[in-house]
């Protein structure tokens, strides 16, 4: 099996553990519950559909059953969150469920459009370097946009535990990712450049 089945298979899952978690601690009348259930459980359904339609090379390499399992688990970590929602009873003002929102619909936008951009762009041409449209000002928009989709349904549960294990995917996983493919696309003669005009990963920031 690939990387990309077990990570799906997560993803397609957590509409499902949410509105179970929701069942279980009678959290039916919660807005901010329901805004979380919205929140993650659509994003797992898109990120179905842009593994079918435009898939990302790096899922697709295949992988045992034990480290598909790892994935698996591994991802399930971030259910800490609605557990926490829904164990707790969290009501979030309107404001701050507002604002998380915001960082959802923004998150979309970037990581979704940024992968549609880099799939279109290598399938035209394979050994292309993209480094225009989303990608001209930051190097990798399509991590910012996720860290942006993963804080706006974590803050919900008004608890440090989702934002420790949003930082813990991104210093083992998304930054040894991103300094990767620095190194992989310094090959490039026009990489220097670039480097220097854009961000690594927050926009205008760093």
């Amino acid at each position: 099996m690939k990387q990309k089945h077990f990570i799906d298979a997560h993803k397609g899952a957590t509409p499902v553990v949410v509105t179970l978690l929701i069942a279980l601690y009678g959290q039916w009348r919660n807005p901010t519950a329901l805004l979380y259930l919205a929140l993650h459980g659509t994003y797992g359904i898109l990120w179905i559909t842009k593994s079918r339609v435009f898939p990302d090379r790096q899922w697709e390499q295949k992988c045992s059953l034990w480290y598909g399992l790892y994935l698996w688990f591994g991802l399930a970590l971030y259910w800490i969150s609605p557990w926490l929602l829904t164990m707790r009873g969290v009501r979030a003002p309107a404001w701050y469920q507002a604002t998380c929102v915001s960082m959802y619909a923004v998150g979309v936008f970037l990581h979704f459009v940024a992968d549609m951009q880099k799939h279109v762009a290598l399938t035209i041409r394979p050994e292309h370097m993209v480094m225009d449209g989303l990608f001209s000002r930051c190097r990798n928009i399509n991590y910012f946009g996720e860290l942006l989709i993963y804080s706006g349904f974590g803050l919900l549960a008004m608890h440090w535990a989702p934002a420790a294990v949003l930082a813990f995917f991104l210093l083992v996983i998304w930054l040894p990712n991103m300094r990767r493919k620095d190194r992989s696309l310094s090959r490039y003669p026009q990489f220097a450049d670039w480097k220097k005009s854009s961000s690594f990963f927050i926009p205008f920031v760093w």
